[in-house]
Parts: structure tokens; C-alpha cells; sequence
């Protein structure tokens, strides 16, 4: 398995507009890197640049340290996995996992063995001789990655894998592909617009919109330290909240804009050159809001009323107006709100978030002592 670098490589079909900009990239020998975003941000083009299917417009491509970006994909040693599956329906199991080898010429005895090995690492031993197009979806993609294996590749690339499968076929093989990951110690490249699949399947994740790189880290960093209100917005099941804010021009301290539902303690901006009078974003998570203050600490507090409640099993989420704004809250049931009900909101100083207007940058804040 290879290390990949990507160095500024860029991607354009028109000879004008950049589907991918500059990228800057590495995915570790071992390591299964998720390309997250939007429709359209550049991750399939990356995807298919990385593969040696579409040629760069700029940029070089290494593996291991090796310059491969004018190989073809046999050169670069690049096997897929498609979301559709790409099998032959009139084969068994067995035969569709020994087709690259034997288009290659590989002996049989070979072809067995390594056949083998494969079904073994996927649990697929009882279907080995079943017609491919009787499979269910979870195993016909399971047949497929075994068929992108079993030729040894350098990178596995993983192209929306799950997209076809059920609620219960993707948490199965969520499971199953991260298992055979760190099994294998493959070095794979995942992409996928499921910020879901990305945070339980990937060891990082780049997170990519309008051909541009945004963050890249660990899922729990972009969770909890998001570089842009992009970022912030993406990642996470329930959309962060955003508050429109203003920075006062002495004092730094920062305010809601919606001053009437607010109650709020003085809060500042720790880097140093914030403009004066500059509007900002504020942002916290559903799940961190409370309903109730916790003793002594810093807490910015609203005043809401609750217009709609959404039921998720073991959680809820309430839909409040918060003056014009309006704010998800997220808590574990069974909880005590009703529509129509007048809240007060605690935002914890350490669970809020602020970004720049313009950029759309993070920024940081604190409590100012009383």
C-alpha cells in the first residue's frame, strides 16, 4: 500500500472554471481519507484525477514518493469500488472476484489461493458459488471490494460505496469496510456527501466545497474545532445554530444583534485586529444548549419560545424562535418542552462558536470577568 500526495493540483474541463483548486493533499499508507462535500465542491473530479481517469490541468500526484500523474490507472495500481456495484450478473461470487486475475493470465492454482484469502477477510465463504444478481445489495458491494483486492492494489478508491444500500445494509457494511480497513491496513480514499459515513468510516476527512479545500483532521476535530462557518454547518447530523452578531468598536465585546431576546454577558474576541464595529457569527451545536444553568458558569442566555418538535427515537429536536431568529435544541428524551412553551437558553462560553462575516473564518472567544 502507498502513501498519496497530491501537490496545488488542479482540475479544469472548460479551460476556465477550476473544479479543483490548488489542492494540497496526503493520504497516509494505511490510512482511509474521506473526501467530504456537496454535489459539485470537487471530490469526484479528485477522485478520478487520483485514479489516473481524468488527466490533471495542473499539479503533480505521488505515490510513495513517485511522480505518477501521466501513468494511466494500470500504472498507478488503483483499484475501485463504485456505488453501483460494476458486476458481471451472470457470474458467481467466486468468479466475479477472479476476473482481474484472470484477464491478467494468472495460473489457477494463484487464482484460487487468492481468491480465497479474499473471501476468507470477507466472511463471503457461503456464497461463493451464487449468482451475483440473486445477491442482496450489501453483499453484491461486498463482492465488489473483494474484487478491487484481490489484485494487491496500492489504493483502494471508494466512490460512494453505500449510496444504494437500505438504513441497515449501510450501517452493516459501515462496519464491515472499516473492519477489513484496519484489518488490511489499506490505504483508501472514501468519497462520499454523507457527512455520516465519513465521520464512522474515515481515519481523517477533507472536507471540500467549490473545488477548494477547507479543513482536514480528525472527525472529532472538525466536530469540534471547525476552521469556517462551512465546515461548522456541514459536519454534524443537526446543523449547527448561526446567530448574527456585532463586535463593539471599543471594548471588543461582542452582542447579539437581536437585542430585545437577549441576555447577555460581555464577551470578546481573543485575536487581536478584530475591526471595530464589524458584524460576526455566532454558532453552537442543537445538543449543546441547555434549558437549565449549570452553577457558575459562563453562559450567554436566551429567551425563546417553542414552535415545533421533531421526535428521533432516543433524542428530540426543538424548533424555537428566538426573536426574528429562529434555532434548533436538541435533548434526550423523554424531554419537557411543548410548542408554545417560553424557554430560557443557556449557550455555554465553551461550546460557542464565532466566524467572520465575510470569510467565514473562526474566530475565538471568551468571557470577560465580571
Amino acid at each position: 500500500m502507498a502513501e498519496v500526495s497530491l501537490r496545488q493540483i488542479s482540475k479544469s474541463y472548460d479551460g476556465h472554471r477550476l473544479a479543483v483548486r490548488n489542492l494540497d493533499l496526503v493520504c497516509r499508507q494505511g490510512e482511509m481519507l474521506a473526501l467530504l462535500g456537496p454535489s459539485g465542491c470537487g471530490k469526484s473530479s479528485t477522485l478520478k484525477m487520483v485514479a489516473g481517469i481524468e488527466p490533471v490541468t495542473s499539479g503533480e500526484i505521488l505515490f510513495d514518493g513517485i511522480d505518477v500523474t501521466h501513468r494511466d490507472s494500470a500504472g498507478r495500481n488503483v483499484a475501485m469500488v463504485f456505488e453501483d456495484y460494476s458486476l458481471y450478473p451472470h457470474l458467481s461470487a467466486f468468479e466475479n472476484i477472479a476476473f482481474p486475475l484472470r484477464v491478467r493470465s494468472v495460473c489457477a492454482a494463484e487464482v484460487s489461493r487468492k481468491v480465497h484469502e479474499v473471501v476468507n477477510l470477507l466472511n463471503l465463504q457461503s456464497l461463493m458459488g451464487v449468482p451475483v444478481r440473486s445477491l442482496s445489495g450489501g453483499a453484491q458491494q461486498r463482492v465488489s471490494i473483494g474484487r478491487a483486492l484481490v489484485r494487491d492494489p496500492a489504493l483502494v478508491m471508494f466512490d460512494e460505496p453505500l449510496s444504494h444500500l437500505d438504513a441497515d445494509q449501510k450501517a452493516v457494511l459501515r462496519t464491515e469496510i472499516r473492519r477489513l480497513q484496519l484489518t488490511a491496513g489499506l490505504t483508501s480514499v472514501l468519497v462520499t456527501h454523507d457527512q455520516t459515513e465519513a465521520m464512522a468510516m474515515a481515519d481523517r476527512i477533507a472536507v471540500m466545497n467549490d473545488g477548494e479545500l477547507q479543513q482536514v483532521g480528525l472527525p472529532q476535530e472538525l466536530y469540534e474545532h471547525p476552521a469556517n462557518r462551512f465546515v461548522a454547518g456541514f459536519i454534524g447530523e443537526s446543523p449547527m445554530n448561526f446567530l448574527d452578531a456585532t463586535v463593539d468598536s471599543g471594548t471588543g465585546a461582542v452582542f447579539l444583534n437581536d437585542a430585545a431576546a437577549v441576555h447577555a454577558p460581555i464577551w470578546v474576541v481573543r485575536e487581536p485586529g478584530c475591526p471595530g464595529n464589524s458584524q460576526l457569527v455566532l454558532g453552537i451545536r442543537p445538543e449543546d444548549i441547555r434549558i437549565r444553568a449549570s452553577q457558575g458558569e459562563d453562559a450567554l442566555t436566551l429567551m425563546a419560545r417553542i414552535i415545533d418538535r421533531e421526535s428521533c427515537g432516543d433524542r428530540m429536536i426543538f424548533l424555537a424562535a428566538v426573536g426574528s431568529c429562529r434555532i434548533n435544541i436538541e435533548m434526550p428524551t423523554p424531554a419537557p418542552l411543548r410548542v408554545g412553551d417560553h424557554v430560557c437558553c443557556y449557550l455555554p462560553v465553551d461550546r460557542l462558536h464565532a466566524f467572520e462575516v465575510e470569510s467565514g473564518r473562526s474566530r475565538a472567544l471568551r468571557s470577560l470577568p465580571c
